[in-house]
Order: C-alpha cells, then sequence, then structure tokens
C-alpha cells in the first residue's frame, strides 16, 4: 500500500488489493473509500472483493467509481460527504491515486485557496495544477 496524506483525515492511494486490508486498519483508518470503477480491475480487485476484505477487517467500506464524465458537483459532494462522516482517517483509491486527489480538491474548493489545495496535493506527489481554473471558479460561487 502506497498511503499518500493529503490532510491528516484524507490520504489517497493507487490500487489496493485485499491483502493491504489489515495494513491499512492497522495504520489507523477507519473508513475505505473505492473511487476506481471496477470495469478497469481484473474480478480479484473490484468492489466486492476489496469491501470483503476491508469489512473483516473491521474498516467501513464505499464505494464511488469516478471517471472524467463523472466528476460532476454531485459526486463531488458525495465524496467529501463520504470522508466527513468516518469516525477517522479515509483512504481513498482509485487507480494512480489521482482522481482520488481531484475529487477532494474539488470538494475544499470553497474553502480552502486555490493554492493551499494545491500545494497540498503536490506535497502528497500529485501534481494538480490543471485544475487551477476550476477551483477558482468553485471559489467563486
Amino acid at each position: 500500500m502506497d498511503a499518500r496524506v493529503i490532510t491528516p483525515r484524507y490520504s489517497v492511494s493507487p490500487q489496493i488489493s485485499a491483502e493491504d486490508l489489515p495494513a491499512i486498519a492497522a495504520a489507523g483508518y477507519k473508513t475505505v473509500i473505492c473511487n476506481r470503477p471496477d470495469e478497469e480491475v481484473p474480478p480479484s480487485h473490484q468492489a466486492d472483493a476489496i469491501r470483503a476484505a476491508a469489512e473483516a477487517a473491521g474498516l467501513r467500506f464505499e464505494v464511488l467509481p469516478l471517471t472524467h464524465q463523472t466528476m460532476t458537483q454531485e459526486n463531488v459532494a458525495l465524496q467529501r460527504e463520504l470522508y466527513e462522516s468516518s469516525d477517522g482517517p479515509v483512504l481513498a483509491y482509485c487507480a494512480s491515486g489521482t482522481r482520488s486527489s481531484v475529487v477532494w480538491a474539488l470538494g475544499q474548493a470553497s474553502e480552502l485557496s486555490a493554492d493551499d489545495i494545491l500545494q497540498k496535493t503536490a506535497a502528497a506527489g500529485y501534481q494538480l495544477d490543471g485544475l487551477r481554473p476550476a477551483l477558482d471558479s468553485l471559489a467563486n460561487r
């Protein structure tokens, strides 16, 4: 597992496997959010397989598959609701961690400056400078 901390309560990761869940729980995460559509992965890495391992490790597991087409305001709000309702740190994953970072960034635009958001994602290894116009637009609503 390659968890990258964006905030103390929200981390992202590239694709995880069922075998990673005990270590994720041991690291203190309380919720895992799957942002990767099942169509992108083999059955061993699809949401149901990861859910079973997550729940066996005592973790809450949520599924919100994201693609460029489904990165809507509604899904950004839903992702934020999922991590804000967690009783502890959240690990969100997708193929590389980028989508999970983007959805977090978009969800923070009304509260944090674009500079703060981009600094946090860059510190986690995700260069999202191309999001600046969208972040600025969301901040000015």
